[in-house]
């Protein structure tokens, strides 16, 4: 089952408004851009391989095409390559 945290953040002046209107800029949601962006800190944190590159619309800086949040799209994409 998919489990989603609800939770609230207090970001620096005009950091908010950035990433807003970056997400708006990518065709992406707010909180898209937020879980992308903590999966890269903590991918480079944890010192592995770099993160997979799912399909995005208008190559790589478009929108991604599956939903992160959707647990069998993501899944799906992974299989699509056949190395998983």
């Amino acid at each position: 089952m998919l489990r989603h945290m609800r939770t609230t953040i207090n970001l620096p002046d005009g950091l908010g408004e950035e990433a807003k209107r970056r997400a708006a800029e990518r065709g992406c949601t707010f909180t898209s851009l937020i879980v992308e962006g903590l999966h890269l800190v903590l991918h480079k944190s944890s010192g592995s391989e770099a993160m997979l590159d799912f399909p995005r619309h208008g190559g790589t800086g478009g929108q991604l095409l599956v939903s992160l949040a959707d647990k069998a799209a993501v899944a799906e994409a992974l299989d699509a390559d056949g190395l998983r």
